[in-house]
C-alpha cells in the first residue's frame, strides 16, 4: 500500500501522476494562497488519522492545529525554498523532519531579478507602451544604464548568490548584508541593512521571510537608498514596507522599485499602481516549468531517502 500524502500547493496534472506513482494522493490545494483553508481543513477532518506526509510551500505552511491533527505524519516538504509558515517548533516537538526544495529555483528567480532590475532602470514598461502611443526616444529623459553600477544584496544565500554571479556580468561592485558572514567571496560586507542601502545604487532583497524580517525595508532605507537607488525584492512581500515605497516613489527619494512579491497576496499593491516607475510581476521568479519540476523531483527525493531509513537531503529543522 502506497503511503498517503497530503498536497496543499498546486500541481499540474503531469506532476499529480508522478507523485501518485509513489503515492496515495489527496489533492487539496488551498485557495489565495493559504486565506482559505478549507480545502486541507476537510480533508485533514477527513482522513487525518492516516495522513503520513505533507506537501505544501512556505506561504501555505502547516500550522500547529493542523500538525496536532495528524498523529501519522512523518514528514512535511515544501516546493520552492521558503518554509517560514511551516510551524517548526510544533514539528520539532513530534519529531517530525521539515524539508524545503533548496537549490531547485536559484537560477530562476535569480534569471527574474536581473530582469526587473533591468526594466526597472530602463523603465521597460514606460518605453513599451509609450511606443504604442508615438513616443520617440528625443521626447523623454534618457534612462541610466545598469553596468559598473553597484548592487546591495541582503541575504546572501544561495539565490543571493545567484544574483551575484549576474551582476559581476554586468561589471557591478557587489556588497551585502546577510546572517552569515562570506569572506570568501571577496564581496564588500556591511554590518545592517541601511549602511548597506546607503553605498549602493540597487538594492536586492533575497532574504527569508517572516518576524525576524517584517518590514525591514523601511522609510529609513529608502532614505538612505537615495533618489537614484532602485529597492528589488524577489523574497517575500513582509520584507517591504509597500507604503514607504509608495511615499518614496510619489517623493521621488528613490528613483524605481521592481517587486516579484508584495504584501497580502494575491491582491495587487494598490498603493504602488500609481507608478510607472513600479515593476510589478505576480510571485513568479521561481517559477519555470524547469524549476518547478525540479522541486517536485527534490520532494520525492526527500520523501525517498526518508522511506529508505536516509539522510534528508534538505532538512531545515
Amino acid at each position: 500500500m502506497k503511503p498517503l500524502l497530503l498536497v496543499l500547493v498546486f500541481l499540474s496534472e503531469e506532476h499529480r501522476a508522478l507523485v501518485s506513482e509513489r503515492f496515495d494522493m489527496l489533492y487539496a490545494p488551498n485557495d489565495k494562497l493559504g486565506a482559505d483553508r478549507g480545502r486541507g481543513a476537510a480533508q485533514i477532518a477527513e482522513r487525518g488519522q492516516d495522513i503520513r506526509f505533507v506537501l505544501t510551500n512556505g506561504t501555505n505552511g502547516l500550522l500547529a492545529s493542523e500538525i496536532e491533527a495528524l498523529p501519522k505524519l512523518e514528514l512535511i516538504c515544501t516546493v520552492g525554498v521558503g518554509f517560514e509558515n511551516v510551524d517548526l517548533a510544533a514539528a520539532s516537538e513530534r519529531g517530525i523532519p521539515v524539508c524545503n526544495a533548496a537549490g531547485t529555483n536559484d537560477a530562476a528567480v535569480a534569471d527574474h531579478a536581473m530582469a526587473i532590475l533591468l526594466a526597472a532602470i530602463r523603465r521597460l514598461p514606460f518605453l513599451n507602451a509609450g511606443v504604442r502611443h508615438g513616443l520617440w526616444r528625443d521626447d523623454i529623459p534618457r534612462p541610466p544604464h545598469v553596468s559598473g553600477r553597484r548592487m546591495g544584496i541582503f541575504g546572501l544565500g544561495a539565490i543571493g548568490r545567484q544574483i551575484a554571479r549576474r551582476a559581476l556580468g554586468f561589471d557591478m561592485e557587489i556588497g551585502y548584508h546577510s546572517r552569515t558572514r562570506r569572506d570568501e567571496l571577496g564581496f564588500a560586507w556591511f554590518d545592517d541593512i541601511v549602511s548597506l542601502a546607503r553605498w549602493c545604487d540597487f538594492l536586492v532583497i533575497a532574504a527569508p521571510g517572516g518576524k525576524a524580517t517584517y518590514h525591514v525595508v523601511n522609510r529609513e532605507v529608502l532614505d538612505a537608498l537615495g533618489p537614484q537607488g532602485v529597492v528589488v525584492n524577489v523574497a517575500r512581500g513582509t520584507l517591504v514596507d509597500t507604503q514607504a515605497v509608495a511615499d518614496a516613489l510619489r517623493d521621488q527619494r528613490i528613483f524605481a522599485a521592481a517587486l516579484d512579491v508584495y504584501e497580502n497576496e494575491p491582491v495587487p499593491p494598490a498603493a504602488l499602481l500609481e507608478f510607472d516607475n513600479a515593476v510589478l510581476t505576480p510571485h513568479i521568479g521561481g517559477i519555470s516549468p524547469q524549476a518547478i519540476h525540479a522541486s517536485v523531483v527534490r520532494f520525492l527525493e526527500n520523501a525517498g531517502q526518508h522511506l529508505a531509513g536516509k539522510p534528508l537531503l534538505t532538512r531545515v529543522n
